[in-house]
């Protein structure tokens, strides 16, 4: 048989799915993706209001470069000029102008918390030390903490605003208009305002505004906004086509089956906006660990300032003063609290940019544990759509007569399977077939070309006293038999297709760790073994209600050394999903229900992006953890250093800036790097 069939003969006898950044992805936020300027709610009572809309302007940078001008101008006419006149007054007029660029809104936020109640924020900290560097005439490197940590800022927030761009330039492409069908012809109006079964018109380079059914005979769609593949979609008349969607080849026509708010690419922002609400162990770890060890250094410094007088004959209150202001600046937590999460947000920008979303990063972590794997067949591993699979016909049957014979009978059926076998050839001229009868339970029986015909199942054949080979028996898939004339013609087989990366998917999973890989499908226990077996899975059980997935799940956790990940598409995989310690839905085919309900939903439908995800969640905490080492690594060193007089003002800011900076770029390596190997 042609179209990727197998056609088989026989004869007669018959064989054969920073603090600052912390606070911001919190869950005290707003939604993520917001196209205007957001005030972040920060959990330790301060906040920031960064423009996080396009790129950052000139604006942004201002102040710090005001700053940088000052200062290197300052110390070239101190150290380089020499020039006489730069002394005394002068000269501290001007490295005050040139720290109250960058050390005003940093004094502002500290004198807020204070009103407050909170006293150990970064912003005390290094207005303390900066106003003391000044005390103490050290003028060019208060100004230069200062500035190191502007900049230390404006590198933090343009790595936030291009991980929320990742995601935002992936999902945020609901279109402002939809042009809607009204007493005959084509009004442009808000999306809003269209209601189900309305039909819009979507012309070419134009985005679909709502989910619907192609009214159209065709259509081509670049889906790379909402699955991440930049292959058009070919979609036929009465198929779905998603909200998000860009039609690429002529003027079509949609019937809307949801309102706009609650279309696919709605539904998936939001699933975005909430992504970093969840808060993984990791985050929260070192938002109390921070808290901890900053009040207990900043009274290490104050103990490094005082205690000497008592126990050193040459004591200079200047000298400890200034290691106390190091110890300070370098008790900052910046590095820990703004990379860490900035890991977390780089992890969940590079699997949307892959296909994936992740509803938190909890989830982002979970997934790198899971040593259980269980799954749903249809939907999951299949395409969840019938296809003919073999034409076995007798020796004396032509093939394309069987077929035109066959799919006379099936045009008149609305069954799947008849849908199936019209799928078969679509430009084939067939004959009209009459007298069509609908046997219950065993098929149909009618009249083509002069023939009389039988098409069904055994029980129709036996019925009609037409022998069946023996050999059907044994066929797992669903079996449509064809009789022709009171003869047995051959039968035609009806199976779910195998999706394209399923097989390869199974034994990357493995590759990844997690040998426990089980298959619960609600289809019959027969199919669910040979897909199972053809995958190779050694566990299967077929046949099962959702509450048999249900137990079966939760007796897998009773072990507690079972983390489990449940893959599913369905309505009935719902309660698994909701039960599994991570569940996966299939976003594209998947049920609303079943989209809902799941930690992680794979757009793309690829098994295959299970995978990805489990890479993505482990580089995600080796450079969390990375970071976490180098903060606190170079942090005690330096400390050690600021306490034993062996450190300066610029060590400390490298240890505190300068390590956030370090940090910062090692976290948003996640975004470049490429996850399709």
């Amino acid at each position: 048989m042609k179209n990727e069939n197998h056609i088989h003969t026989y004869d007669e006898s018959g064989k054969i799915t920073c603090c600052s950044l912390e606070e911001k992805i919190d869950a005290k936020t707003p939604p993520l993706i917001v196209p205007k300027k957001e005030a972040h709610s920060e959990g330790d009572g301060h906040n920031h209001s960064h423009n996080h809309d396009g790129d950052m302007g000139w604006k942004d940078y201002f102040p710090a470069i005001i700053s940088l001008v000052l200062l290197l101008s300052g110390l070239a006419m101190e150290h380089l000029i020499e020039a006489p006149f730069f002394a005394g007054w002068i000269k501290i007029a001007w490295y005050t102008v040139a720290y109250l660029p960058v050390g005003l809104p940093v004094m502002k936020e500290a004198w807020e918390a204070l009103i407050k109640g909170e006293i150990f924020t970064e912003f005390f900290l290094m207005s303390i030390a900066t106003i003391g560097a000044f005390a103490i005439g050290e003028y060019p490197e208060g100004v230069a903490v200062m500035l190191f940590y502007a900049v230390g800022e404006l590198f933090q927030t343009a790595a936030v605003k291009r991980a929320k761009n990742n995601i935002k330039a992936l999902l945020d492409v609901r279109p402002n208009t939809a042009s809607i069908l009204k007493n005959g012809n084509y009004q442009t109006v808000d999306p809003e305002t269209v209601q189900i079964g309305d039909t819009i018109q979507i012309k070419v380079g134009e985005k679909i505004p709502l989910d619907g059914t192609l009214l159209s005979p065709k259509a081509a769609l670049n889906t790379a906004a909402l699955t991440g593949e930049s292959k058009p979609q070919n979609v036929l008349k009465g198929e779905k086509v998603m909200a998000g969607s860009i039609n690429l080849d002529g003027v079509i026509e949609v019937k809307t089956e949801k309102l706009f708010n609650d279309s696919s690419i709605a539904r998936i922002l939001e699933l975005v906006q909430n992504a970093t609400s969840r808060k993984s162990k990791t985050e929260l770890l070192i938002r109390r660990l921070a808290k901890i060890y900053t009040p207990i250094v900043v009274y290490l410094a104050i103990a490094i300032c005082v205690l000497p007088y008592f126990f050193v004959a040459d004591y200079v209150f200047a000298d400890w003063l200034y290691r106390a202001l190091i110890f300070l600046v370098i008790s900052c937590p910046c590095a820990l609290v703004i990379s860490i999460p900035l890991g977390y947000f780089g992890g969940l920008g590079a699997a949307s940019k892959n296909g994936l979303l992740f509803k938190g990063a909890t989830y982002l972590d979970q997934l790198t544990k899971v040593n259980t794997l269980v799954m749903d067949k249809t939907g999951t591993v299949t395409k969840g759509v019938f296809k003919i699979k073999d034409i076995v016909l007798t020796s004396s049957t032509d093939e394309s007569e069987f077929m035109k014979l066959l799919m006379a009978v099936e045009a008149k059926s609305t069954h799947p399977i008849a849908k199936a076998i019209m799928e078969y050839s679509k430009n084939k001229e067939l004959p009209e077939a009459i007298d069509i009868q609908e046997m219950a339970g065993k098929g149909l029986k009618g009249t083509a070309a002069g023939k009389s015909l039988l098409v069904g199942n055994k029980k129709l054949m036996e019925q009609f006293n037409i022998a069946v080979p023996t050999e059907t028996d044994s066929i797992v898939e669903s079996i449509v038999m064809v009789g022709i004339d009171g003869q047995f013609a051959g039968y035609v087989t009806i199976a779910d297709e195998l999706k394209e990366d399923a097989k390869q998917s199974i034994q990357q999973i493995r590759n990844a760790g997690i040998q426990d890989i089980i298959m619960l499908s609600g289809d019959k226990d027969s199919i669910t073994q040979k897909v199972a077996k053809e995958l190779g899975i050694t566990i299967a059980k077929g046949g099962l209600l959702p509450e048999d997935k249900l137990n079966e799940v939760e007796t897998i956790k009773q072990d507690a050394t079972k983390i489990v990940a449940f893959v599913g598409d369905g309505i009935n995989d719902a309660p698994v999903l909701a039960a599994s310690d991570v569940g996966i839905a299939m976003g594209a085919m998947g049920s609303d229900v079943a989209i809902e309900t799941a930690d992680v939903i794979i757009q793309t439908d690829q098994p295959s992006k299970i995978v990805t995800g489990i890479k993505i969640g482990q580089s995600t905490q080796r450079i969390i953890w990375q970071n976490i080492a180098l903060a606190f690594g170079v942090k005690i060193i330096v400390l050690i250093l600021g306490a034993g007089g062996l450190a300066t003002m610029w060590e400390a800011v490298f240890a505190d800036v300068g390590v956030a900076l370090l940090a910062i770029l090692n976290a948003v390596r996640l975004q470049r790097m490429d996850w399709k190997n």
